[in-house]
């Protein structure tokens, strides 16, 4: 998967480091809408082919779009988490071009009167803090699906299925503020972060709800001027983004070394390659003759409505990071690990405010149980062992009832049952007993009923308290009778 020899050649480190990488993301997401954007017809993921279908979504004569208020109003919560200026007034456009999984001939978006636009997110890049802007947020329903292989004539024919004709999407185009991969890497995963939390989306890159386009170019450093920019399509994993920014970096780069000029142009990324290939000329605005869409009214949406969508939304991933480092006085790392998700930052805070100490709950979600639930492949929503419970077996072990050693034993007990920690102790005698007279009695019993083990033990053998303990539970079971 390296790149061509001749690239690899003219495009060494020492070479690519005399030049600068000028990378901007598009990223489409599929909000989160039971139905789509214009048409009562649903999103659900999986079904039969060609069955989430209606004249609408299919572009038939007479046929006549409505917009989707939900649709709406996620478009604009996410407009507000990537803080941009929600506009009062959108239009949305015809994108005229023919493919065959476009039955309208057209695709339904917003061009020269977007959404929102002018925001910002703020990544942290080996940590360094880094401000990338965000140019526009805009709606737009989706094409169908184009399926070249898996038939057994697929060498000759391809086949379309049109269920995501219509499904609602948000497009976001970000600045050209990104200088390397690794800035476009901590820029898209930032971003998922965000919009999960704010649930407008679930970016299931594997679903198809999350995709990102790659606009790429490179100058000379110290020059003011931008190069010929690519853009670089299917990129539909974080580790396959990096690579092609990589591959197709060190192509420009070698496509200057080499006296060449690089091209506008439209190049795919080779999975099984590692590599970028040509795919056509790169469009420009009027090669889709936009103009605005005449079956649907200007969008508005009033200064209210913004802020009552702002008013319902979740705490965003940074604020969340810093409250956590601030109110618990947890480690930084600790922090990013506890808000990787909104379900993570959830559970820990129930486990903190049940155990009462935010530092020993932290470790326990980050180690104990986010081994069990990597062991069982489950997420943090699927954790058998509920927040409360968690916190009740901390308290248990900050209020010195029982030892870390004796809760360790306990938990994957929890794990498997599903039950509070007191319910395993009674159930199982695991009640640590801090009355020194009961002990006391409890050694005198042990010693007398295996005298021959004490003796080995007194006489240096430590090996047989591997024998001793367990004949002292079997006391104490007997004395509580459990």
């Amino acid at each position: 998967m390296g790149m061509p020899s001749s690239t690899a050649t003219l495009a060494t480190p020492d070479v690519i480091a005399k030049y600068e990488p000028v990378i901007g993301l598009e990223v489409h997401v599929q909000l989160a809408t039971r139905t789509k954007i214009f048409c009562g017809c649903p999103t659900s993921f999986g079904a039969p082919p060609n069955t989430n279908v209606c004249p609408v979504c299919l572009g038939q004569p007479g046929a006549l779009p409505v917009l989707n208020r939900q649709a709406v109003e996620m478009a604009v919560e996410a407009a507000l988490a990537l803080n941009c200026h929600v506009k009062p007034r959108s239009v949305f456009a015809r994108k005229n071009y023919f493919y065959p999984d476009l039955p309208k001939g057209y695709q339904i978006s917003q061009y020269d009167q977007p959404l929102a636009e002018r925001g910002y997110m703020d990544v942290d890049i080996a940590g360094v803090k880094k401000r990338l802007g965000v140019t526009r947020v805009h709606l737009e329903d989706d094409a169908g699906k184009s399926i070249h292989e898996g038939f057994k004539d697929s060498d000759r024919y391809t086949y379309v299925d049109l269920n995501r004709c219509g499904v609602p999407l948000i497009e976001i185009v970000s600045e050209p503020d990104m200088r390397s991969s690794d800035e476009a890497y901590a820029y898209l995963t930032e971003l998922k972060q965000v919009l999960q939390y704010v649930e407008v989306s679930t970016c299931d890159m594997e679903k198809g709800h999350l995709r990102c386009d790659a606009n790429v170019s490179v100058r000379r450093r110290g020059a003011e001027k931008f190069g010929t920019k690519a853009e670089v399509k299917n990129l539909n994993s974080f580790r396959f983004l990096k690579m092609a920014l990589d591959h197709e970096i060190a192509r420009q780069v070698a496509v200057i070394e080499s006296g060449g000029r690089v091209m506008q142009e439209t190049r795919l990324f080779d999975m099984d390659t590692g590599e970028t290939v040509g795919m056509r000329s790169k469009e420009h605005a009027h090669d889709y003759r936009y103009f605005p869409e005449p079956d649907l009214v200007p969008l508005r949406v009033s200064d209210v409505w913004i802020e009552r969508i702002r008013g319902s939304m979740a705490e965003l991933p940074a604020a969340r990071r810093a409250r956590f480092i601030e109110r618990y006085g947890l480690r930084e790392y600790d922090a990013q690990v506890l808000t990787s998700t909104r379900a993570m930052g959830d559970y820990f805070e129930k486990v903190a405010a049940v155990s009462g100490d935010a530092r020993a709950a932290a470790n326990w979600v980050m180690g104990d149980l986010a081994a069990l639930l990597k062991q069982e492949g489950k997420d943090i929503a699927e954790s058998p062992v509920t927040p409360e419970n968690l916190g009740r077996l901390v308290a248990l072990i900050v209020h010195g009832k029982i030892s870390g050693k004796l809760a360790k034993e306990i938990f994957p007990k929890m794990f498997v049952m599903s039950d509070a920690p007191e319910a395993i102790m009674e159930r199982e005698g695991l009640a640590q007993i801090s009355d020194e007279g009961v002990l006391a009695r409890i050694v005198d019993e042990v010693i007398a009923a295996n005298a021959s083990q004490a003796e080995q033990y007194r006489g240096g053998k430590t090996a047989v308290l591997g024998f001793l303990i367990p004949a002292g539970r079997s006391i104490r079971r007997r004395r509580t009778g459990c």
